[in-house]
């Protein structure tokens, strides 16, 4: 089976993107299919240190060919990148374009990628929706007559896919107010390749973490008239959790946060780029921690989406407990001792203490949930039944 794989680790090089993406890679390659990984945004690139966008993609390039390099030696020249410009770096465009030629999947992970002519000759193309309820507002925008020029454009693209998936495994509930647009979502969750994750025990007295932009996206996605919003919005509801509770609280953060105010209430704060920079930075931070505890975008929970997040999939491999917002993903990843839902900071405080007082135990269920809800040989193949293949 030939696979082409879309992300955006050169466009934003930091360690967490770099691990949803090339986890799919790893997936792929991991049962067997021929795997080449494209990357065609259209977009300036993120230049972490400076904290700006630029156009030359040569940087992000390289961190790319670094990361997938250490991970898979034998895909070490297996992957491309297409500047704004039209510059390519790795494979050339004719060597792409016989990639997708052959492809029998080309999975437009989070949409990431133009459609352009030579990569529709794949066999099947997918698209998977990360962002639930911002894909599908764009939809609903069309549908109503409302959307602008940019909008129009990426519905076009999204409507030229033969298949779609969503991380919203709710999507379709009737409790979930997120549009289906006339489209069939099929679910889906983030693939883990356990092998890189380690179990070494949690240091001692190891705080609860999470690594998060306090607010990223440029337009709030509204449906039906309502307005979502981000991350922000949950955690102000969440600021007085460390005086409700004994377990440490650290917080990587990014963003135009209000540092002095969330510190002020208890919150341990470090810098979100300084622990991610890389995928070892990324994964060492997390096994540093005693776990995750983490909010959602409003966006996911107000909607009941049924997002997990691919961070917190990550925490459970290497056998860390997460305590983590309910969006109504219980309903598809069972809770238990190391899998713990909140709505409330009650529930919050609730679930810490007793993440706490079964340790042991939690990390235990946390690394099953890992195993059989989140292994990428298993989340890889659902895909490739799902698409037909």
């Amino acid at each position: 089976m030939r696979v082409v794989v879309t992300g955006l680790v050169a466009t934003y090089p930091v360690g967490g993107v770099a691990w949803d993406y090339l986890q799919y890679v790893l997936g792929f390659r991991a049962l067997g299919c021929d795997v080449f990984y494209l990357e065609d945004t259209g977009r300036w690139g993120y230049d972490p240190v400076a904290q700006t966008f630029t156009p030359d993609l040569a940087a992000g390039a390289r961190y790319l060919a670094r990361a997938l390099g250490a991970l898979a030696p034998d895909l070490e020249r297996a992957w491309a990148v297409r500047a704004p410009d039209g510059r390519h770096h790795g494979a050339e465009a004719a060597a792409v374009a016989r990639r997708c030629a052959r492809a029998d999947l080309f999975l437009n992970v989070s949409g990431a990628c133009w459609l352009r002519d030579a990569y529709g000759e794949a066999r099947v193309k997918a698209y998977v929706d990360t962002d639930p309820c911002y894909s599908q507002a764009k939809l609903a925008a069309v549908e109503a007559g409302t959307a602008d020029e940019d909008v129009r454009f990426s519905v076009d693209l999204i409507r030229r896919h033969d298949v779609f998936f969503t991380l919203g495994e709710h999507l379709g509930a009737p409790d979930c107010t997120i549009p289906t647009a006339g489209l069939r979502w099929h679910p889906t969750r983030q693939p883990i390749l356990l092998d890189c994750w380690p179990l070494d025990p949690a240091p001692p007295a190891a705080p609860f973490t999470t690594v998060m932009s306090w607010k990223i996206e440029p337009t709030p996605p509204v449906v039906d008239g309502r307005v979502y919003g981000g991350k922000d919005v949950e955690l102000e509801r969440f600021v007085e959790l460390p005086a409700r509770t004994d377990v440490p609280l650290e917080l990587a953060l990014s963003g135009a946060a209000p540092r002095e105010r969330l510190a002020a209430a208890g919150w341990r704060l470090v810098d979100g780029h300084a622990v991610s920079a890389t995928p070892w930075d990324y994964r060492r931070y997390l096994v540093g921690s005693r776990g995750e505890w983490s909010v959602a975008k409003n966006a996911y929970v107000a909607t009941r989406s049924g997002w997990f997040s691919t961070r917190s999939a990550a925490y459970l491999a290497c056998g860390r407990p997460v305590v983590v917002q309910d969006t109504g993903w219980p309903a598809h990843v069972p809770a238990g001792p190391g899998v713990q839902p909140f709505a409330t900071v009650d529930e919050a405080a609730a679930a810490l203490a007793a993440v706490v007082a079964e340790y042991p135990r939690a990390r235990e269920h946390a690394r099953a949930v890992a195993a059989q809800h989140f292994d990428a040989r298993r989340v890889c193949a659902r895909l490739l039944a799902d698409a037909g293949l």
